[in-house]
């Protein structure tokens, strides 16, 4: 069940590969996820110190937010994965010029999970191509629900 969809990254990224990682939050982040106050459209992936941390995601806190905490809506937050996943992330964005991005947030087992995605960014006239595309394909589907009877 996802939870947040990242629908830019689709448009400004080719997704190669697709990981499935766990988040540290605290409980009102928890809260505010399964209320839907979750940005993450200007979100990205950094390598801090050989671990994977979401930047620039924005979790909104509840009004009902505990009185003793002072929630930061834009901290970083760390990301699990397995260390030799990590180290094949490393690799690949270090040598081969890949950058990873958040593509969605989702419950797995009662955890918030976030799928981050290997991705290579698209130039200009790639973004053009892909809108053409869709563009087809939907005018493709309107004209077939048009000569059906």
């Amino acid at each position: 069940m996802s939870l947040i969809d990242n629908r830019k990254a689709f448009h400004d990224y080719f997704i190669e590969e697709r990981y499935e990682a766990g988040l540290v939050l605290q409980g009102w982040e928890v809260k505010a996820i399964r209320a839907g106050r979750m940005q993450i459209r200007e979100a990205y992936v950094v390598i801090l110190s050989g671990e994977l941390h979401l930047l620039g995601a924005h979790i909104s806190p509840l009004p009902t937010a505990s009185t003793h905490i002072h929630p930061d809506p834009t901290r970083t937050r760390k990301l699990l994965l397995h260390a030799a996943e990590i180290a094949k992330l490393i690799g690949k964005v270090e040598r081969a010029g890949y950058t990873l991005v958040p593509l969605n947030l989702h419950f797995s087992k009662g955890r918030v999970k976030a799928e981050i995605g290997l991705a290579k960014g698209k130039k200009l006239h790639d973004k053009r191509e892909a809108e053409k595309e869709k563009d087809w394909n939907r005018e493709k589907q309107r004209w077939l629900k048009q000569s059906r009877p």
